[in-house]
């Protein structure tokens, strides 16, 4: 048996960090689970590689995550904020909405368990999918979700509700479309699909990019098609 001993402190610790195929918050969905074919594996940190500390995890289908907005730091904070899909120019509360520039850098996501696997070196590895974190997101913890507590269909949504269903039509050459791994061509066309364009930007001349993997895709958008245009290979550092 294991006896972990650790002191429980205010401070919140960083318990692992996850590898996901967005190396830029460009680009990354706005909300997990809406583009199912985005995964990421999370990989934890050494003190608490230990296996039983997954024991029964297997048995749910779905997990929350925890997580910091690393990317997303701020010295300060607005109490209004200008949520995308409302076009960038109506505010509203930062806690009715899922910004993540808030007084704390906290986000929070569902996402699929899809496997848990042991390796010598890294200890217990969690692979998910619908993934909506950068790589090497710090994860905070993991819970896992549970459909009688977490799920409320009848729930009233906001202004969320109005677009839920937003979504562009992808238009990706085959040519292009061939130059990502086959395995990975759902993902850019899911995290294209639903628009990661600046709300406030609509220029339909502008060429826009996204890092994903080691490509930078290149399109532009007009009257909710979404055009590529080109992809570039990025150079290993």
């Amino acid at each position: 048996m294991y006896a972990v001993k650790h002191k429980v402190g205010s401070i919140m610790k960083i318990i692992a960090k996850i590898k996901t195929d967005m190396p830029d918050k460009f680009g990354v969905p706005r909300q997990s689970g809406i583009v199912s074919q985005l995964t990421g594996k999370i990989v934890f940190e050494p003190e608490y590689r230990v296996k039983e500390a997954l024991n029964g995890l297997e048995d749910f289908s779905h997990l929350w995550l925890l997580w910091e907005f690393s990317e997303s730091k701020r010295e300060s904070w607005s109490p209004t904020v200008r949520p995308p899909r409302l076009g960038g120019e109506i505010r509203k509360g930062v806690f009715a909405t899922r910004s993540p520039f808030r007084p704390n850098p906290i986000g929070l996501s569902c996402v699929k368990l899809e496997k848990i696997e042991y390796s010598k070196q890294f200890g217990p590895l969690i692979y998910v999918s619908g993934v909506d974190m950068v790589n090497d997101t710090p994860i905070y913890d993991i819970k896992p979700y549970i459909t009688y507590t977490d799920s409320r269909p009848e729930a009233v949504q906001g202004f969320a509700e109005k677009y839920k269903d937003y979504a562009l039509k992808v238009q990706f050459p085959q040519k292009l479309l061939n130059s990502i791994p086959k395995e990975k061509q759902a993902g850019i066309i899911g995290i294209l699909k639903h628009d990661p364009r600046p709300a406030y930007q609509d220029s339909p001349e502008r060429i826009y990019g996204v890092r994903y993997l080691d490509y930078d895709i290149h399109f532009k958008a007009e009257n909710h098609v979404l055009t590529v245009t080109d992809i570039k290979k990025i150079k290993a550092k």
